[in-house]
């Protein structure tokens, strides 16, 4: 897959000139050449990568290798955000059918970019690990909202969502930790325990609350906390949450590298620690680190 780092790398010319090649900008490592067809007025594309010397804003032409053109080239009709590098991997794919192997991507700002043979596996997928309610989870919500903002743009990453709901414990002699959480059962910051037998859903704190209020009570337990849970377990690289602060960072479960927010995160919080995980990931993929 060719996919320049940055637009700036990519130069635009109307038309090569006729038997040399004018000096270029210094930046410029791919060139798109656009050329109207006098009989159709059809614009059509080729696509080169320069060979340059020289020093200062304007260098020397070397060389104009020619990756794709004519009917294998095709501009997308709509403006992207082209700082989204997934956004484009994944709608290249679907454009590459048949003699197509190259796409052009014009930006919100007006600049291009392009990807040649686009290849959706040097995209970086993270699972987002959380339980319901809410629906969607807090932390799905807030890593969706992040996302849509553009924010991961240049970490070439997708996020799948792996929820778990609390809702398939509901039930009369079902405790809950918190009643924020409108679950159907009992919870422990408002409900008085009289009687044995009672399932509790929760965590290691809530474990000691029940304790704590209830020592007499007999009880079931359900870990839900994905250090100790076996419903709440990622099937891949991921990120979550612990209501205990010093759980928070890098951490591995299930044989998976992920990283920990406390409960309570904020956006910048959530957005760093993908960033962390992102960068650590693929320091650790080396072959996913060269698609960047």
């Amino acid at each position: 897959m060719i996919f320049p780092e940055e637009y700036k790398c990519v130069g635009v010319s109307k038309a090569l000139p006729e038997g040399r090649v004018e000096p270029i900008y210094f930046l410029t490592e791919y060139l798109l050449v656009e050329k109207e067809r006098p009989d159709t007025g059809i614009t059509e594309y080729s696509v080169y990568h320069v060979k340059k010397s020289g020093d200062g804003l304007l260098r020397k032409v070397e060389a104009l290798e020619p990756i794709a053109s004519g009917e294998e080239v095709v501009k997308y009709d709509k403006e992207l955000n082209i700082k989204d590098r997934s956004l484009l991997i994944e709608t290249a794919v679907k454009l590459c059918t048949g003699g197509v192997n190259t796409v052009i991507f014009t930006g919100v700002d007006k600049h291009v970019t392009i990807i040649h043979e686009p290849d959706p596996s040097g995209i970086l997928e993270i699972e987002i690990l959380d339980i319901a309610p809410p629906d969607p989870s807090w932390l799905t919500q807030v890593v969706r909202r992040l996302e849509a903002s553009g924010i991961f743009g240049d970490l070439q990453v997708k996020f799948m969502e792996n929820t778990v709901s609390l809702r398939q414990f509901e039930g009369e002699n079902t405790v809950f930790p918190c009643s924020s959480s409108g679950l159907k059962g009992k919870c422990l910051d408002s409900d008085v325990l009289t009687e044995n037998g009672h399932l509790l859903v929760g965590c290691e704190i809530s474990k000691s609350l029940f304790e704590m209020r209830f020592p007499e009570l007999e009880y079931s337990f359900m870990n839900i906390c994905p250090f100790k849970s076996d419903i709440v377990v990622p099937n891949g690289p991921f990120i979550t949450r612990c209501c205990r602060s010093e759980k928070s960072g890098f951490v591995k479960i299930n044989g998976f590298e992920g990283v920990v927010v406390h409960w309570g995160a904020s956006e910048y919080q959530v957005s760093e620690a993908v960033r962390k995980l992102a960068l650590k990931l693929r320091e650790a993929q080396p072959e996913l680190l060269e698609q960047v």
